[in-house]
């Protein structure tokens, strides 16, 4: 059985999106909002080989722009809303998800980093 084996990429993902640690799963991933754990306290992985760097605000750049595009598409079509108000509700409904999201979006990054092996994850 290859090492890789040993690192199943689902359940690390869904871990890491808990915020736990995709390798053990009993101690939080995150010291602070964005920040990991330099070490796991529970089974002692180190997190700092991890770069997750600009992939999640990317992906939560691109999910939030998906979802948001066609409700405000369909807002315009169906309602006569003033342009106040859309400019205060789409950027602020756009920072909500954002907020909600980065968190999970970076613990999956760095689990998946974790169970490819990449990154200073390496085999050995």
């Amino acid at each position: 059985m290859t090492e890789a084996a040993e690192r199943p990429l689902k359940p690390a993902l869904i871990l890491g999106a808990r915020g736990l640690c995709p390798s053990c799963g009993k101690a939080p991933l995150f010291a602070r909002f964005l920040r990991p754990m330099p070490h796991c306290p529970a089974c002692g992985q180190d997190w700092t080989a991890q770069r997750a760097d600009d992939l999640p605000a990317y992906i939560v750049v691109f999910v939030v722009g998906h979802v948001l595009a066609p409700f405000i598409i369909a807002m315009n079509i169906s309602y006569d809303v003033s342009m106040l108000v859309q400019m205060i509700l789409w950027p602020a409904l756009a920072v909500v998800m954002s907020l909600l999201m980065i968190q999970p979006v970076k613990g999956a990054v760095i689990a998946l980093q974790w169970a490819r092996h990449m990154h200073g994850f390496g085999r050995g």
